[in-house]
């Protein structure tokens, strides 16, 4: 199993990012499970200081989305640390969840918009 780098290593939480729809479906079936789960078999996660990455690379303008804050020990499926590029061993490591998100494992659900500029800002979990 491939472990986090330091910089991210301390993240009390995981984010995962979704459309407020996507929530509203989540919350009425009591888990989230993304399309990823089909065609690739987890669901992407980020720790909370680099969620902007994939955000601006995959949601650039996306005025609808919502970062699920979760609490790693209530996930209940194997987290486990994979290069974002997978044919790029030396890419950043990103959180992958090989199972669904369960209702409980949400302790927290903001909205996550661009700035002026049009791109997402870094955040923390601090």
């Amino acid at each position: 199993m491939i472990t986090p780098d330091s910089r991210i290593a301390k993240a009390r939480t995981l984010v995962h990012m979704c459309t407020r729809d996507e929530w509203e479906a989540a919350r009425h079936t009591g888990e989230r499970r993304a399309p990823s789960m089909e065609t690739e078999g987890f669901i992407h996660l980020s720790a909370p200081g680099q969620v902007h990455l994939p955000a601006n690379r995959l949601f650039a303008g996306s005025e609808d989305l919502v970062l699920l804050w979760l609490d790693p020990d209530r996930l209940g499926a194997p987290v486990v640390w994979e290069p974002g590029v997978p044919t790029d061993p030396a890419a950043m490591l990103f959180p992958h969840l090989y199972g669904p998100i369960p209702l409980v494992a949400v302790v927290g659900v903001t909205d996550y918009r661009p700035g002026p500029d049009g791109r997402f800002p870094e955040i923390s979990d601090d």
